[in-house]
C-alpha cells in the first residue's frame, strides 16, 4: 500500500499527539481519526477505516480489549495495534484473544514502534520481545504440568496432518506470516497461505489462540 492510514485511541491527548506527530514525521503514514476510549473508536470506524487502529488498553467507557474484539467482528479489514504501558500476562493474554495483531510497550523505541505498524498494516503480526515470550509459554509450551502429561499420554492425531501441515503449524505457533513461512520452507507466499487455511480449517479454528489450544490438546507439536 502506498499510505498506511492510522486511527489513534488513547485516552492521553498528549499520547495522542506524541503518536502522531512521529506516525506523521514519515511518508506514507496518516493519522486519518482519533478517539479517546473504545467506544469512540467503534464510532470512527463507522465513517472512517483505518488499515490500522492503534489502541490503548486502560481507557474508559470502553477499554482497548473489548474494542479489539468488536473490531474483530465487525470490521475484519483494520488491523489492530495495542500499544500499551503494561507488560503483564494478564494483559497480554487477554489481547491476544480478542485478536489484537500487535502489541507493543509504550517504552519502545521509535523504529521499532515504525516497524510494528508497517508490519501490521501488511497483514502481519507484530509482538515486542517480552510479550512474544508471554505468548509462546501460555499458547504453544503451556505449564509444567500439561507438558509433563502430554508426554507420557499420547494423544492420536485425529486430524490426519500431513507432515507440510505439521510444519506449517510449528510456524504459525511461533508467530511467523505467510512471508516468513514461504522464506523458510522455500514455497510461494501464495502456498503459504493456502496451507495455513486448510490447517485453520481442517482444525476447525478461527484464530491463533484456538490454533495453539487445539494444538497443545491433541499433541499435534
Amino acid at each position: 500500500m502506498d499510505t498506511i492510514n492510522v486511527v489513534l485511541a488513547d485516552d492521553h491527548v498528549l499520547v495522542r499527539d506524541g503518536i502522531k506527530a512521529l506516525l506523521e514525521d514519515q511518508s506514507g503514514v496518516v493519522v486519518i481519526d482519533e478517539a479517546s476510549n473504545g467506544k469512540e473508536a467503534l464510532e470512527v470506524l463507522k465513517t472512517n477505516k483505518p488499515h490500522v487502529l492503534i489502541i490503548d488498553i486502560r481507557m474508559p467507557e470502553m477499554n482497548g480489549i473489548d474494542a479489539v474484539k468488536e473490531v474483530n467482528k465487525l470490521y475484519t479489514d483494520v488491523r489492530t495495534l495495542v500499544l500499551s504501558m503494561h507488560d503483564s500476562e494478564e494483559y497480554v493474554v487477554q489481547a491476544i484473544q480478542a485478536g489484537a495483531d500487535g502489541y507493543l510497550l509504550k517504552g519502545a523505541s521509535k523504529e521499532e514502534f515504525l516497524k510494528a505498524v508497517h508490519k501490521v498494516a501488511s497483514g502481519g503480526k507484530y509482538f515486542t520481545g517480552d510479550v512474544s515470550a508471554i505468548i509462546m509459554n501460555n499458547f504453544v509450551n503451556g505449564n509444567t504440568n500439561t507438558a509433563v502429561t502430554s508426554k507420557n499420554t499420547p494423544v492420536e492425531d485425529p486430524f490426519k496432518l500431513t507432515k507440510r501441515e505439521k510444519q506449517i503449524l510449528s510456524l504459525v505457533l511461533q508467530l511467523k506470516n505467510n512471508k516468513d513461512i514461504a522464506d523458510e520452507l522455500q514455497i510461494s507466499k501464495r502456498t503459504a497461505e493456502v496451507h495455513r487455511f486448510n490447517l485453520m480449517k481442517k482444525l476447525e479454528v478461527k484464530n491463533l489462540m484456538e490454533l495453539s489450544n487445539k494444538a497443545k490438546e491433541f499433541g499435534l507439536v
